[in-house]
C-alpha cells in the first residue's frame, strides 16, 4: 500500500459532477483536482457550464450527482 503525504493530497477534488436544469445538462460528469502550487483553468465556449462548476464548488448550486 502506497502512502501519500499531506503535500501530495489535492487541495480541491471534484469527481463526476452532474448538474441539470430540466432537460438541459449544464455539467455532465466533470472531474478534476488541484494540488498545492498548481494553477487550473477551466476553458470552454459560452454556455459550456464553467460558471455552474464554480457555483457548485462555492455552494450556490447543489449538484445532483458527484462529490466536491
Amino acid at each position: 500500500m502506497e502512502y501519500m503525504s499531506a503535500a501530495d493530497l489535492p487541495l480541491l477534488e471534484v469527481n463526476d459532477l452532474h448538474l441539470s436544469f430540466g432537460q438541459v445538462k449544464a455539467i455532465d460528469g466533470v472531474s478534476f483536482e488541484v494540488r498545492k502550487h498548481e494553477l487550473l483553468a477551466i476553458i470552454g465556449p459560452n454556455g459550456a457550464g464553467k460558471t455552474c462548476i464554480f457555483n457548485c464548488i462555492n455552494g450556490f448550486y447543489q449538484a445532483q450527482k458527484g462529490r466536491i
